[in-house]
């Protein structure tokens, strides 16, 4: 579901699926969850070149009662408060498709660094679902209420560029990772 890599100055959490996508089930949320809180020192996630992570998995909440559902919606925020109450700097690396909770994910984390091929969105909308996981709150802060809205409500999707133009990413990388392990090696 994911593996940790001790680096000198960090440590980095990257998820991994057999399809790739790193979709967050309960089962990686709770792994996550755990992960964060066991590490010290700054942290950095990420995942592989396609799929930061294609966000939470749509069957399995699909398949959800109304208790279960709930109780999702929990474990995923206990994962955001995980992330922005890890005592460390957090970074996110992030290549290809970020979306959904991904991007809850991500925005949890205090620094985001993109590659050029990055992508991000919430599509909940267009499927008649809404984050829960903090993603309403911290991406108008960063982009603004208008540009923030116009995401949520249309499920437009951001590239790299426009990304940093707006601030939802800090830089642009071709190796994010590289440049995150850059960024923790100066703290």
């Amino acid at each position: 579901m994911l593996s940790i890599e001790s680096h000198p100055h960090a440590t980095v959490i990257r998820l991994i699926s057999d399809d790739g996508t790193n979709r967050l089930t309960r089962a990686r949320v709770t792994a996550l969850t755990q992960a964060i809180t066991e590490v010290s020192g700054p942290l950095i996630l990420t995942g592989n070149h396609r799929f930061f992570s294609a966000g939470a998995d749509l069957n399995e909440i699909a398949a959800l009662t109304g208790p279960a559902a709930y109780e999702f919606a929990q474990l995923g925020q206990h994962l955001m408060r995980a992330v922005t109450q890890h005592p460390d700097m957090t970074l996110a690396a992030i290549s290809g498709y970020c979306m959904g909770g991904g991007l809850d994910l991500a925005l949890a984390c205090n620094l985001r660094i993109c590659a050029p091929n990055a992508i991000f969105g919430h599509r909940g909308a267009a499927l008649g679902i809404m984050t829960g996981w903090g993603g309403t709150q911290r991406l108008p802060r960063l982009i603004g209420r208008a540009c923030a809205l116009q995401m949520f409500l249309t499920a437009e999707k951001l590239h790299a560029p426009e990304a940093l133009r707006l601030g939802l990413v800090g830089r642009l990388a071709e190796d994010p990772l590289s440049a995150a392990l850059e960024v923790a090696l100066k703290l």
